[in-house]
């Protein structure tokens, strides 16, 4: 058996390059993330349509009870403030409503081409601790995917009734 403190010196090393690594794919993903044209996201073409097993989002629901704690999860809007607003005080315009659909769009991908960088960690960090940082950083992106495809349908409800109301304002005024 080693030294205790050597092995727990190699904990802390491996942790600070987890941790390094974690920041740097973070703000790199921030800078692309925010750099991608909106107009490439369609929240109503595919992969961003739910698929039918999702039943419009309540699959999350009942499997993982999501409404419970998904608004406890990290949230970049909430560190930077110049993106799209999240919340619907005084409700919601249909532009807001689609900025806010492409908006999930754009986090999905981001989460995924995270989950799909995580393999990273074999690079900075040693075996076997490289297992798992990966382990870590790929299932830590999985809720975040699983949120913005549980939100997308219901603010594809909202905007559609946003634009029924729309409607019903401009045949008034025919």
């Amino acid at each position: 058996a080693g030294c205790p403190v050597l092995w727990l010196r190699q904990l802390c090393g491996q942790y600070l390059r987890f941790g390094a690594t974690v920041v740097g794919i973070g703000l790199a993903a921030h800078v692309i993330g925010e750099a991608l044209p909106r107009r490439w996201f369609h929240y109503d073409r595919r992969p961003y349509t739910p698929w039918k097993w999702e039943q419009r989002g309540r699959f999350y629901e009942r499997a993982f009870h999501i409404s419970k704690w998904k608004d406890a999860m990290p949230d970049k809007s909430q560190a930077v403030k110049s993106g799209v607003r999240k919340s619907m005080d005084g409700g919601a315009s249909i532009a807001h409503l689609e900025a806010l659909l492409a908006e999930t769009c754009v986090a999905e991908w981001v989460h995924w081409a995270l989950l799909a960088i995580s393999p990273v960690m074999f690079l900075t960090m040693r075996l076997p601790w490289s297992w798992a940082g990966y382990a870590i950083y790929a299932f830590s992106n999985l809720p975040l995917i699983a949120i913005q495809r549980y939100n997308r349908p219901r603010l594809v409800t909202l905007l559609q009734m946003e634009r029924r109301k729309e409607e019903r304002k401009a045949r008034k005024t025919e």
